[in-house]
């Protein structure tokens, strides 16, 4: 079930209507746990028994740490939470690429092996749930969480469907004490509530779906069909300015979604998209880009290695390595680790170029926000890529070396709206969104809300699903 289907409307409506029902709030929270299950069932009823084992598993786990004193038996328990966790992670996500690149490696040494494909399919959302419970496990190890009072609470936490299947990944702290007392939305978190939804179906519907995707299918082909053919210069850069504008249109629209959603219940989620085209510097990039997973690989992947604690050289091995994981965790694909690989190169060599220059002027700012941008989108490349030959094709053409003629010029159309976004990045850079709609006049607002509106409704619809559902 989407946030862009009228099942999900309907679905939502009913939802309301049982949260705002004179009902204990005992009986409301047990209403909403079977409406998550309900809502991920729409996808495939079987994979919701992988989501009872992590929450049952991970539930007892952590309330054995709490009780246990033994050092040993504390790290026996939290290695039971991580193995069946990642193991799950790694059976259903990782395990066709595993034996696809053992059979490569095997044949670079010279032995033939020609494994008989899996067909497993991948549960959605498992990503981003599995890292909900690790970290649940992780800070109760940790002793910097008590474990969840209440079963109830806590598979709420794991289940809430608004951020089940793509996001954010909340922590246990940020939201479990939200399902210890009664919620309902005030008139005003109801009316903003439904105005981030209304945004982020556009972003997804008309943006992402209606003006980005068209580009970028006819560049790097659709799922069904990838395009080898020689690329032109011009094209590659359009192609991929518009995935850049898809993918945070699609993803930031789903967010903003599932932000909106949670406000009309009374609920907060943490802000995930943080006008991230905007950024100055890579760093900068990371703190505004999918800011739950960047800031999940800081406190339980970068931080542990050592993070910037140990000179230079082990911050930058951390910097990649964190980064390559990162880049795995999106995709079961060597082109993800390139693209995270990327992302650790250029963390790194901001580092380096950080201490050579002396402070940045407005110059310096503009040159900056220009290299971050254009790097990001060479990245995106490799992301958006369904092979390295594809990858390395687009990349050739966008340095230069690609077919001497656009093939298509009419993908210049992807430009205008990515400006506008680019515009609207950089205007909310350092307000933020609320605090930009409480200094616009109502008129202006509510104008802008019924255009968006009408947009949908007029908008030719495509069926497309979020791109983050396939992580």
């Amino acid at each position: 079930m989407q946030f862009n289907t009228y099942l999900f409307a309907v679905f939502f409506a009913v939802v309301i209507a049982i949260h705002r029902a004179p009902l204990p709030w005992g009986v409301k929270k047990w209403a909403l746990l079977v409406e998550s299950y309900i809502f991920y069932a729409a996808w495939d009823p079987a994979f919701v028994v992988l989501l009872w084992a992590s929450t049952v598993i991970d539930w007892y786990v952590a309330k054995a740490m709490a009780r246990a004193d033994d050092p040993a038996r504390r790290r026996l328990l939290l290695g039971v939470s991580l193995v069946f966790n990642l193991g799950m992670l790694a059976y259903f996500k990782y395990a066709g690429f595993l034996q696809q690149t053992l059979a490569s490696a095997l044949d670079v040494v010279g032995v033939s092996w020609t494994p008989t494909p899996l067909s497993i399919a991948l549960p959605i959302g498992i990503s981003f749930y599995t890292f909900m419970t690790i970290s649940y496990t992780i800070d109760v190890y940790l002793r910097r969480a008590a474990p969840a009072r209440s079963a109830l609470d806590y598979a709420l936490y794991v289940t809430f469907f608004p951020h089940l299947v793509s996001g954010p990944i909340v922590r246990a702290d940020e939201l479990v004490p939200q399902f210890e007392t009664p919620r309902q939305a005030t008139s005003e978190q109801f009316g903003w509530g439904l105005a981030l939804v209304v945004l982020g179906l556009f972003e997804k519907v008309v943006l992402a779906d209606g003006f980005f995707a068209p580009v970028v299918d006819r560049v790097y082909g659709t799922q069904q069909v990838v395009t080898l053919l020689p690329v032109g210069t011009v094209d590659a850069w359009l192609g991929t300015l518009a995935f850049a504008g898809q993918i945070v249109s699609d993803f930031a629209g789903y967010s903003t979604c599932a932000i909106g959603v949670s406000l009309c219940l009374g609920f907060y989620l943490p802000e995930n998209f943080r006008f991230p085209y905007a950024a100055i510097g890579f760093s900068d990039f990371w703190r505004r880009w999918h800011m739950s997973l960047s800031t999940w690989l800081r406190d339980y992947v970068y931080i542990p290695l050592g993070g910037n604690r140990r000179g230079p050289t082990r911050t930058h091995v951390n910097l990649m390595a964190t980064m390559l994981i990162g880049g795995l965790w999106h995709g079961a694909s060597w082109t993800f680790v390139v693209w995270g690989g990327l992302h650790g190169l250029y963390l790194v060599g901001e580092r380096v170029v950080k201490r050579l220059l002396p402070e940045p002027g407005v110059a310096l700012h503009v040159l900056g926000w220009g290299v971050t941008f254009a790097l990001v989108c060479v990245a995106w490349v490799f992301f958006r890529a369904t092979s390295f030959p594809q990858a390395f094709a687009i990349v050739r053409a966008m340095v230069g070396l690609g077919a001497p003629a656009s093939a298509h010029a009419n993908l210049a159309v992807a430009l205008v709206p990515l400006v506008g976004l680019i515009g609207m990045h950089f205007v909310l850079r350092n307000q933020g969104l609320e605090r930009a709609v409480e200094r616009t006049p109502w008129p202006v607002v509510a104008t802008l809300l019924a255009a968006m509106t009408l947009s949908l409704a007029l908008f030719p619809g495509v069926d497309r699903a979020f791109i983050y559902f396939q992580f």
